[in-house]
């Protein structure tokens, strides 16, 4: 049963999200996160993905206040990503209260340091971000494109130690026109015991049956909540055959 994973990203402290990454496409749905986070915890979902877009602008944490607030008021199994770029910064996101931590174009761009966090750490801690346009693997906010293909990059780390992967088709971004299905199936293919986490365009409870009836082991959605595509109610099917 796939797993249900509501993101948060974080602008000025507030809730927000994006569409494909677009700073000036932002939209406030709370000014209040831990308020969200609660909602969340109150129905019954046990994980959350909080995004600290100032971090990935500034390239080092900004929002781990809110992180703290969030793990200490909430039971929420939070993996914390947006501008990780040095030991020091996961340390104050492990002392803020991540239980994980998502690194993205740090691989691409610093492949040492990341592949140094997975010795480290251990891969159950650090979650790989793989965001992919074209299966070419993107960066930098999603504005470069690199030449890397998304599953040798993949595989590399899976060697190393990684086992959960979060991989963000940006076409769909934001956009809930539905997930890259034919994508994860194909990565699945490839890696069966990989924990993909889809991200990006899920619009439906549909939606989610398809990834789920896919054998994806766990889904990102945001949006749809926020926009009330997606009832919490709706979900309690998915929440309950995973406790």
């Amino acid at each position: 049963m796939i797993e249900i994973i509501p993101a948060i990203d974080l602008i000025d402290g507030k809730c927000v999200r994006l569409s494909q990454g677009d700073y000036t496409q932002k939209i406030i749905y709370n000014e209040n996160p831990l308020e969200v986070a609660r909602m969340f915890a109150d129905a019954g979902i046990r994980r959350l993905h909080l995004v600290d877009l100032d971090g990935a602008k500034a390239h080092h944490i900004v929002n781990h206040a809110v992180l703290e607030r969030i793990t200490s008021g909430t039971d929420l199994i939070v993996d914390f990503g947006g501008g990780l770029k040095s030991d020091d910064d996961l340390r104050i996101a492990f002392e803020c209260g991540a239980s994980m931590v998502t690194g993205g174009s740090i691989a691409v761009k610093d492949p040492d340091v990341f592949s140094s966090w997975i010795t480290k750490f251990g891969g159950e801690k650090i979650i790989l971000g793989a965001d992919v346009k074209n299966e070419k693997i993107a960066v930098g906010g999603w504005l470069e494109t690199t030449e890397l293909d998304l599953m040798p990059f993949i595989k590399n780390y899976i060697q190393q130690g990684i086992n959960k992967v979060i991989c963000t088709d940006i076409s769909k971004d934001g956009m809930l026109q539905g997930p890259a299905i034919e994508l994860y199936r194909k990565m699945l293919l490839e890696q069966p015991d990989m924990y993909l986490i889809a991200s990006g365009g899920v619009s439906s409870i549909h939606d989610i049956e398809l990834l789920d009836e896919s054998a994806v082991p766990a889904v990102i959605t945001g949006k749809a909540i926020y926009e009330g595509r997606i009832k919490l109610k709706d979900l309690s099917r998915f929440i309950i055959n995973n406790l």
